[in-house]
């Protein structure tokens, strides 16, 4: 079972979230803990981040939710910026933010 490193501030944003949202987060990080690679529409790549970078994809009757998280090796899920998607494009503010996170968690583990 992999083992998941969150970002601190991205582990404080998702306990905001809506329950049911939290809820199938907690799902979907199950799956991927147990090797199980996820597709559309639940995940979707993001290169721009990192190689291994992909968002969780969730929505619910109180909004849109997306984390981003990394495939790092085979024992890690790094996940680095979660947020409350607001526009129809991942605003680059946001995709700044999980590359700033990113570096810090893989130092960490290092």
């Amino acid at each position: 079972m992999k083992e998941i490193v969150w970002d601190k501030a991205a582990k404080k944003i998702v306990r905001g979230f809506s329950i049911e949202a939290r809820k199938e987060i907690g799902a979907l990080l199950m799956t991927l803990q147990q090797g199980i690679k996820l597709g559309p529409p639940q995940a979707k790549v993001m290169k721009t981040i990192h190689s291994s970078a992909f968002e969780l994809r969730v929505k619910d009757s109180a909004g849109i939710y997306r984390v981003f998280y990394v495939l790092f090796d085979k024992k890690h899920i790094f996940i680095p910026h979660a947020f409350t998607k607001k526009t129809q494009k991942t605003p680059k503010k946001e995709i700044d933010t999980a590359k700033k996170r990113l570096r810090s968690l893989i130092n960490e583990v290092k």
